[in-house]
């Protein structure tokens, strides 16, 4: 089968590997019909994540399901299902919690050893534990489809800092950044109940994307012409609930400059720019809360997908370009150089 494989920075090749299958009982084998590219997988493209040469990459993806292991009851061949970004048992302490991401027996797509996301098919460990049912219907419905691939990691973890972050109605929120994950920031706090939601970003072309989410404010300044500029909208005092989905140093310290005495930062951007942009004296003096973290998309997909099927929410406008399998590389130098914001992938 064909998958993508990365090498080094700026090197992402598409080449046949070994074809996925069944080596463990609870496994199944998923032939994908969409995945996608993500800004986290930029890191690697761009040699600030280390991959090994000739490792997989990828790990969001929507397919049927081809073949499953002997215990595997949870699905049968032919669904039609979607996988979180993070594989889990279902049964440990954690994934009893909703906190998959921590299981002991979980991974990520994509690890040495594992299939990536970007492949022709993907072995999924755990499958009883790991996948979430669709609709076989909408496999002819391409927006419906679309926006269900979101929920494998984007919706969820922007629904992840809308609840670390307690967005809520009456509470104004932030959302810092205009990448995927950002603008699904602002379609989860939407949903959540806020009225009132500033997105931080200075390309228009997303932030439309962030107004059609609900977004009603848009800030392009950075730094402390974008912490003014949000003190201003809100009276002076911040925001109640601050979405960050960044990573990076200044992200996080507009962050908490931005948020309210008292309020919180719900943080899902992907840290690579240490934790020097953690004020923890600034956090001290005013009371202001950080969670967040790695998402546990397995535990919020039901929920998300039921209002995508009922029309509550639609993701897929994030994503603004599709490739087949073998224009994977043009896809990731497409978001590398920001002429695309997601890319979908095509089977």
């Amino acid at each position: 089968m064909r998958a993508t494989v990365i090498y080094g920075p700026k090197d992402v090749r598409v080449e046949e590997v070994p074809d996925a299958a069944v080596q463990k009982p609870t496994d199944a084998v998923v032939r994908n019909v969409l995945a996608c590219i993500c800004g986290s997988d930029l890191w690697a493209y761009r040699g600030v994540a280390k991959r090994e040469p000739g490792q997989r990459i990828g790990h969001e993806f929507l397919g049927v399901v081809e073949e499953v292991g002997a215990d595997v009851t949870s699905v049968t061949v032919g669904d039609l299902v979607v996988a979180p970004f993070v594989w889990s048992d279902g049964t440990c302490e954690f994934c009893a919690e909703g906190l998959q991401t921590s299981c002991p027996h979980g991974g990520f797509w994509g690890s040495v050893g594992s299939d990536g996301g970007q492949g022709e098919a993907v072995r999924v460990p755990y499958a009883d534990g790991t996948l979430v049912k669709l609709p076989k219907d909408a496999r002819s419905d391409e927006r419906l489809l679309t926006a269900m691939l979101a929920l494998s990691d984007v919706m969820a973890t922007g629904h992840h800092a809308a609840l670390a972050a307690g967005a809520r109605p009456g509470a104004p929120v932030a959302a810092v950044g205009d990448g995927a994950v950002g603008l699904c920031d602002v379609l989860a706090a939407k949903r959540l109940g806020a009225e009132r939601i500033i997105a931080l970003g200075r390309h228009e072309a997303r932030t439309a994307i962030a107004r059609r989410f609900g977004a009603t404010d848009i800030v392009p300044q950075r730094g402390e012409e974008a912490v003014a500029a949000v003190r201003e909208l809100t009276k002076g005092v911040g925001a109640h609930a601050v979405l960050e989905a960044v990573g990076t140093e200044e992200s996080m310290r507009t962050a908490i400059s931005v948020t309210r005495d008292g309020g919180s930062v719900g943080y899902v951007g992907v840290p690579h720019g240490g934790s020097a942009g953690v004020d923890i004296h600034q956090m001290f003096d005013r009371n202001v809360a950080l969670r967040g973290g790695v998402a546990p998309a397995r535990a919020y997909i039901p929920e998300l997908l039921k209002d995508v099927l009922a029309g509550v929410i639609d993701p897929s406008p994030v994503f603004d370009m599709s490739v087949g399998l073998e224009g994977v590389p043009g896809g990731y130098a497409a978001m590398d150089d920001r002429t695309a914001l997601k890319v979908r992938v095509t089977f």
